[in-house]
Order: C-alpha cells, then sequence, then structure tokens
C-alpha cells in the first residue's frame, strides 16, 4: 500500500566514494524552502562527516578510563607539588 507521503528528496549522484554510487537525502519540512545549494552543501558535508567510524562500546568506556586516569593523575601531581611548596 502506498501512502501519499510529500517528501523532497536530494540525490548526489557522486559522494566521493568507490563503494556507492548515490546517495539519498529526504529533507526534513522545516527546510524544504531552503536552496538547493544550501541543501546540497549540507548533504556533502554529512557525506564527509560520515566517513569516521563510530566507536564501539568498549572503545567508548576505554576512552572514558583514560580520560579518569588522566585527570586522577593529574589531581596526585598536582597534590604533590602543592605539599612540597607548602612544606
Amino acid at each position: 500500500m502506498v501512502k501519499g507521503i510529500n517528501r523532497q528528496v536530494l540525490e548526489i549522484l557522486e559522494p566521493q566514494c568507490d563503494y556507492f554510487e548515490k546517495a539519498l537525502f529526504f529533507v526534513k519540512p522545516e527546510y524544504s524552502n531552503e536552496s538547493d545549494a544550501k541543501l546540497r552543501n549540507q548533504a556533502l558535508k554529512s557525506i564527509q562527516n560520515s566517513n569516521s567510524v563510530p566507536k564501539t562500546r568498549k572503545q567508548k568506556v576505554k576512552s572514558k578510563m583514560f580520560f579518569v586516569a588522566q585527570m586522577l593523575s593529574s589531581a596526585v601531581v598536582g597534590s604533590i607539588i602543592t605539599a612540597l611548596i607548602i612544606k
């Protein structure tokens, strides 16, 4: 069954990737009045930003642990320096 949905679709035929021949973007209704050039620029930015691979849960936990370790080591070094200055 086909529903009568009116959507503006932007088609990028050369997404600068060897694996894909085109990319389709469905424009949100509130931005359908924007110029074609602006929509195309935003679509190309989205394609360029999508080149990064999302982090896995394990990688996120590892990066958080690294951040916490950095903060703790900075606090310890700061405490040692403060103790040496006060004495």
